[in-house]
């Protein structure tokens, strides 16, 4: 399976009706946060491929279009945070938000937050593997887990309830964005059983089922 996760950054060369030429046939495409709704529908479109997404800290509450009309999520997308979803034979699961930093902030979390959230994905987390024999495939997240990948600022530190999740339920991949990471940055990480990528802004990843 070819993926396409995104993230924090709109792309010209994705944002053009010739991305499909260069870049290949696509099966899914992973939105983790900080991106335009009309952004991700414009990939859903192009792409032909289904669009899942957590919610970043920077995304609107409500976003206005130029033609007067608005909306609250990307159409057509499937918003996966606190839940898992099985397509094309993967288990995916999905986390929004960052670390908090403003007070009431919209997809932000206190570490103990952010474990309460963590803690109910645990049923389904049960299920799956009573069900398929695994745990989860794939985690999507907006922030890096606790000491991987983080910025250089409390804003871009990362929670430890991922780390954690990586221990006990082994996903393949966690993919996460938040962190501009420079072109000389660690973009992927082996963290036990994981593979922790930061997708800014884009990255193809090519998954064996």
């Amino acid at each position: 399976m070819r993926i396409l996760a995104v993230s924090d950054q709109v792309v010209e060369s994705l944002y053009s009706t010739t991305a499909v030429s260069w870049l290949g046939a696509i099966d899914l495409i992973l939105g983790c946060g900080d991106l335009p709704y009309w952004y991700m529908e414009f990939l859903l479109t192009v792409l032909d491929a289904p669009l899942y997404y957590v919610h970043g800290n920077h995304d609107p509450l409500v976003e206005y279009s130029a033609q007067g009309g608005t909306k609250t999520f990307p159409n057509g997308g499937i918003d996966l945070d606190k839940r898992t979803l099985v397509q094309g034979g993967l288990i995916i699961g999905g986390l929004e938000g960052c670390v908090r930093y403003r007070p009431e902030a919209r997809h932000q979390y206190t570490q103990g937050e952010m474990r309460s959230r963590a803690c109910g994905l645990l049923p389904q987390l049960v299920w799956n593997r009573l069900t398929y024999g695994r745990w989860l495939d794939i985690l999507i997240a907006h922030a890096p887990p606790l000491g991987i990948h983080n910025g250089p600022d409390r804003v871009h530190a990362g929670f430890k309830v991922y780390l954690e999740l990586m221990k006990y339920f082994k996903p393949r991949y966690l993919l996460h964005g938040h962190h501009h990471a420079h072109s000389d940055s660690i973009r992927e990480t082996r963290y036990l059983e994981t593979t922790v990528i930061n997708v800014y802004p884009y990255r193809v990843i090519e998954v064996e089922l």
